[in-house]
């Protein structure tokens, strides 16, 4: 629904917009509305409109990324002829090749989704130079659906595997919050060079671009982003390569190869992060040996998808070549359910609060219990066993993956016994 309204309130003389949100907008940013139904209007007005307060969203003042709900009533400044009558960009007529390409890929559909198994080498989305990739093959996936099928997602160009595409507009934004509070489950498997001292273990590195590289390029870093691997060893050939079950825990960029790169065990084929060390002798492919192997999130409709994807063909030759049983792979080690955002905050509030009861106890006992120091020999003051006052045993900086919990520290010696 669309209705022109007289001038604004505060006076701009500005002739107003105003729409209701529909079903199929639900849950999406509200500049991803603007995208869908005023496609010429240009952000940096966008953003103008929300600064001035011109843009509300019932009655309220809105921001760009705030998330519209369906029924909200949106009021904004008519676009400018001009961006109206803007044309939208189109991509090149597919060939015969590129629907055959797309529909070769495709591992499920239904109503809401679909899932394919994207091969290695292909981009995900365009960009420089960049002429094939998924995004351009979208079209001739649309089959009965209403709209454009839309990627939810990314994997790596080299990185093959599952790729969720979402088929409705509603499907789209229930996808995207999934990936975004981390409730979709994705597992990769990966052979690395060299084999990981702990069998399975989890990987808790920041990550930021690193500078100099025009952000193509992560590296950890102690100002970076909080990004946690989790992973186990599969099958090892030896010392000289492990094939490992990988679940990115959180989504930054290319965090699975730095990741494993900076724990000393690059994936194979990974020359960016891995250097030379990153390539194995004989008949095992230069490719990358990274694969979106399944994927598991809720649909919008009710129940849940649950994709494997089968491995590229250089992937299963270097297993092979190995002598790696495929089978493996599947066993998979059953997860630990994730406490939801508020219950880890709870948790986390609760730790802190008893480590300041403990501290405080310790503080009461000392005062309670100070008296002057008997004096020595030579009438000095007897000198107080223990290290330096304030010192605290420093953790090693490895790394390696923490230590799986249960372990035991050295055991405390016991009073002596007279001789």
């Amino acid at each position: 629904m669309r209705a022109r309204l007289a001038p604004d309130a505060a006076g701009t003389g500005m002739s107003m917009d105003r729409a209701i949100v529909a079903e199929e907008d639900d849950g999406i940013r509200l500049d991803r509305w603007f995208k869908r139904h005023r496609p010429g209007t240009p952000h940096a007005l966008l953003a103008r409109w929300a600064r001035s307060g011109q843009l509300t969203l019932d009655g309220k003042k809105a921001d760009v990324s705030d998330r519209i709900a369906a029924g909200q009533v949106l009021v904004m400044p008519t676009p400018p002829v001009e961006a109206e009558a803007r044309p939208a960009r189109k991509g090149r007529p597919l060939t015969d090749a590129d629907v055959e390409l797309a529909t070769a890929m495709l591992i499920h559909r239904d109503a809401g989704a679909l899932v394919l198994n994207k091969l290695p080498g292909l981009a995900t989305q365009g960009g420089t130079k960049t002429d094939s990739h998924v995004d351009g093959l979208l079209d001739a996936l649309k089959f009965d659906g209403p709209v454009r099928p839309k990627l939810v997602h990314r994997l790596d160009k080299d990185t093959s595997g599952a790729l969720l595409i979402a088929r409705t507009p509603r499907a789209a934004a229930y996808f995207a919050k999934s990936f975004s509070n981390r409730s979709a489950r994705k597992t990769y498997w990966a052979l690395v060079v060299g084999v990981p001292d702990i069998a399975q273990g989890e990987i808790d590195l920041p990550l930021a671009k690193q500078p100099g590289s025009g952000g193509e390029k992560m590296h950890v870093h102690d100002d970076g982003l909080p990004s946690k691997t989790r992973y186990r060893i599969i099958e090892r050939a030896g010392n000289s390569a492990a094939w490992v079950e990988l679940q990115p825990l959180t989504g930054r960029t290319h965090q699975l190869r730095v990741h494993m790169a900076a724990i000393g065990h690059p994936i194979v084929g990974d020359g960016k992060y891995g250097g030379k060390a990153a390539f194995l002798t004989g008949t095992i492919s230069r490719k990358l040996h990274l694969h979106s192997r399944r994927l598991r999130i809720d649909h919008p409709d009710g129940g849940a998808i649950d994709v494997s994807a089968d491995l590229p063909e250089h992937f299963a030759a270097s297993l092979d070549a190995l002598g790696f049983d495929p089978l493996l792979g599947d066993v998979l080690t059953e997860e630990a359910p994730r406490p939801s955002p508020k219950a880890a905050q709870k948790a986390k509030a609760k730790a802190h609060s008893k480590q300041l009861r403990k501290a405080r106890r310790g503080e009461r006992r000392s005062r309670s219990t100070a008296a002057p120091a008997k004096p020595g020999p030579g009438g000095k003051p007897a000198a107080k066993s223990g290290g330096k006052p304030g010192t605290k045993s420093a953790k090693p900086a490895t790394g390696r993956a923490p230590a799986r919990p249960g372990a035991r520290g050295p055991a405390k010696p016991g009073p002596r016994k007279p001789r």
